[in-house]
């Protein structure tokens, strides 16, 4: 088991900004054809073949799944040998991918668009949260309790990107609203302290993440969420990406990289207490009672997300992924149409 920890990063890192987008691309694609250079398979056939995945952020017990693949040796079962590379506050989100350090990585599917919009060549072979786990959070006195309800007033995000942002953007949509409608505050990840002190009437957050700490910091906060299912929020967030190159040269490996992935996915939610045992090589910071009882809190916040409203797990709904990449392009968050079905494939799932 290898796991590697970069330095100390903001708790989330959901987008590749579009100047690092655009130097990626030309070295990616050039890429693209070529052979890996760190391409560690077993040309033998008889031992393991190593893998690395790209974790988007400081350890967290949000990758519990891929902890639990790891410590129950269902990675080691399908053959693999997996590095779990926790990303450094310098590297970008596809920079790994495109330097050969990195085969697969957690990306949203969104990302993923905005990736391909931004010719970096990426797809998505599983996703892990089926319903989109960014809201609108708001003090429980708030007079907001819909995203009609958002008109005039002030909503603090990290900055103009990531899930966050298109997770406003969506909400604003659902009430029939545009950004000239609302004063968007960009206020870093300070959303307890902006929340708390008034600064703004809501914060856009993760539900599995922002509104577990606002609950265990004894703070009364409501979500105001995005509709869900088929005919919801035309965004998807969390999955397992990897370049298409990759993709073309190990197909086999992606398939069991999935299917062992996705036993730690079942397992974890089926029992959240032994998952976070499980996780506490990984994670340095669980290590009381209190930790525990935050991880098992995120958790339990996290398993409706995974499970979504029906469907495999894992899989990917052609109609979301469609209606994503329409709404991206309206909202401007890409320049040009991605056709949906380039940027992600079901066909690495488990057979049912």
């Amino acid at each position: 088991m290898r796991v590697v920890t970069g330095s100390a990063v903001p708790r989330r890192r959901f987008v590749t900004a579009a100047a690092a987008v655009a130097l990626l691309a030309t070295t990616l694609a050039s890429c693209a054809e070529e052979p890996n250079a760190d391409d560690k398979s077993d040309a033998g056939g008889g031992g393991t073949t190593s893998l690395t995945l790209g974790l988007t952020y400081i350890p967290n017990i949000q990758f519990a799944p891929f902890y639990v693949a790891e410590e129950k040796g269902y990675y080691k079962d399908a053959g693999l040998d997996v590095t779990l590379h926790h990303h450094s506050a310098s590297e970008d989100l596809f920079g790994g991918v495109k330097a050969g350090k990195e085969d697969l990585l957690i990306a949203g599917g969104d990302e993923i668009v905005q990736g391909r919009a931004g010719d970096i060549p990426v797809v998505n072979v599983m996703t892990l949260y089926k319903n989109y786990p960014v809201a609108l959070l708001v003090r429980d006195d708030s007079s907001i309790s819909d995203a009609a309800g958002l008109k005039g007033k002030t909503i603090g995000v990290p900055g103009p990107y990531g899930e966050t942002y298109f997770g406003l953007l969506a909400l604003l949509a659902e009430g029939g609203l545009t950004t000239e409608d609302v004063d968007v505050k960009s206020i870093g990840y300070t959303q307890q302290a902006a929340l708390t002190a008034k600064r703004v009437d809501g914060v856009m957050g993760f539900v599995n993440n922002d509104q577990v700490q606002f609950e265990q910091a004894g703070l009364d906060v409501r979500a105001v969420r995005l509709a869900e299912g088929t005919d919801g929020a035309p965004l998807i967030s969390s999955g397992i990406g990897t370049s298409d190159s990759f993709l073309k040269k190990r197909p086999d490996d992606v398939r069991k990289f999935v299917a062992a992935t996705l036993r730690g996915v079942e397992f974890t939610l089926a029992n959240p207490e032994e998952a976070i045992e499980l996780s506490r090589a990984h994670i340095p910071t669980l290590k009381d009672a209190k930790s525990e009882a935050s991880a098992l809190a995120v958790l339990k916040a996290s398993a409706p997300l995974i499970r979504g409203s029906g469907g495999r797990l894992g899989e990917s709904d052609p109609q979301t992924w469609s209606r994503m990449a329409d709404f991206m392009k309206e909202t401007g968050l890409i320049k040009k149409e991605i056709p949906a079905e380039q940027a992600y494939t079901n066909d690495y799932l488990p057979k049912e």
